[in-house]
């Protein structure tokens, strides 16, 4: 590295009081400090150029950073995504899937700008409008037995910690006074469904993914209690909207663009 970078780096770390990155190898990676003066640099840059646009009246353009739960990404967001390349071909969408913990860490790490995220999560600060509402199903074999007051020794298939669904499926065996009895891990809903239809085990899953899942016709569908198999999602972001942001919000189910600050 160029010494002259080297000293700016050193300094910076300097006035911000915190090591900024980390040697691997023969190269730099960013430590966790890094990290976040990276999401504040970069929440930076996109107000400056918000303000240049909007002082030179142009287009919405730039780039979109987006979370989703896998489910919204599948089934809810592709003709609303659809639909903004049509009317917005300026704008890049670079969309990245996860649990709603983790996206909630991304998004307070500013590596997105906003987030779909599932009912329960801690709002904080966090601005939030709920945009799409999901029944929730528990998923069997077909021919299995249906559990009586709950999901009895069979496996839970479902995502990993951090899934709300998953926190779901844990407050129904609690409210019938047990706790699951294994948990296998699936990273995908197509997973999750095949493994249910395997008769590995049940799952709770949105009503959508099933709709539109390839293996959608091969478990049984039953419905949950009222208070659990009703569930919103989210929109979530910090701070001002960006011009981008607010255009997709204006496409959102029951939503209208925010008004600019």
């Amino acid at each position: 590295m160029p010494s002259n970078v080297t000293t700016r780096i050193k300094q910076l770390e300097e006035r911000v009081g915190a090591a900024l990155f980390r040697r691997q190898g023969r190269g730099l990676i960013l430590t966790e400090a890094g990290r976040t003066l990276l999401g504040h640099a970069e929440k930076l840059l996109q107000l400056a150029d918000l303000a240049e646009r909007e002082m030179r009246g142009g287009s919405v353009r730039g780039v979109l950073r987006l979370g989703s739960l896998e489910s919204a990404a599948g089934a809810r967001l592709p003709p609303i995504l659809s639909a903004f390349y049509a009317r917005y071909p300026d704008v890049t969408i670079e969309l990245q899937t996860g649990t709603t913990r983790a996206l909630l860490r991304q998004l307070e790490r500013y590596e997105v700008e906003a987030a779909f995220v599932s009912e329960p999560f801690e709002r904080q600060d966090l601005n939030a409008v709920p945009v799409f509402q999901e029944e929730l199903v528990l998923i069997t074999a077909k021919g299995a037995a249906l559990p009586g007051a709950g999901p009895g020794r069979q496996a839970q298939v479902a995502f990993p910690h951090g899934c709300s669904y998953r926190q779901r499926l844990v407050e129904w065996l609690a409210e019938s006074g047990g706790s699951p009895d294994r948990i296998l891990e699936m990273s995908s809903y197509h997973a999750i469904v095949a493994c249910v239809a395997a008769g590995t085990g049940t799952a709770i899953v949105p009503a959508s993914v099933l709709d539109h899942a390839v293996l959608g016709t091969a478990v049984a569908r039953h419905p949950l209690p009222a208070h659990l198999g009703l569930n919103h999602t989210h929109l979530v972001w910090s701070g001002e909207a960006s011009p981008p942001l607010r255009s997709l919000m204006g496409l959102l189910p029951g939503s209208r663009e925010p008004a600019a600050a």
